[in-house]
């Protein structure tokens, strides 16, 4: 699963189109706690999370994870859509909760799978 395929198909609003599309998806992660997930926060993950503000982008950089979801009706702060423009890092959106934006793309990784 590309980050381009995951835009395509699961109906989140897309903020920021980053600027790498071909960027494999290998499983959803999910944390709020930035400390944490700097730490465990698997490259080509798409993660989920309510944290809308620069540092999220930060550790999304640093652990070279592929797309930012942000969950529950998280919004963007000025700060983090300005950085996720400069790093190329795609940016998305959903009113579902962390654990059913997770599934969903857990579902999608495993249905191209098959």
């Amino acid at each position: 699963m590309t980050v381009t395929k995951l835009v395509e198909n699961l109906g989140f609003s897309v903020l920021w189109k980053g600027d790498m599309g071909d960027e494999k998806i290998i499983r959803p992660y999910c944390c709020d706690l930035l400390s944490i997930a700097m730490g465990k926060l698997p490259a080509n993950s798409a993660w989920v999370t309510v944290m809308g503000n620069i540092n999220t982008v930060a550790v999304a950089v640093l652990t070279e994870c592929a797309c930012i979801i942000l969950a529950e009706g998280a919004a963007a702060d000025e700060a983090m859509l300005s950085k996720v423009r400069q790093q190329g890092i795609t940016l998305m959106a959903t009113d579902l909760t962390v654990f059913d934006a997770a599934l969903k793309i857990h579902e999608l990784i495993k249905d191209e799978d098959t």
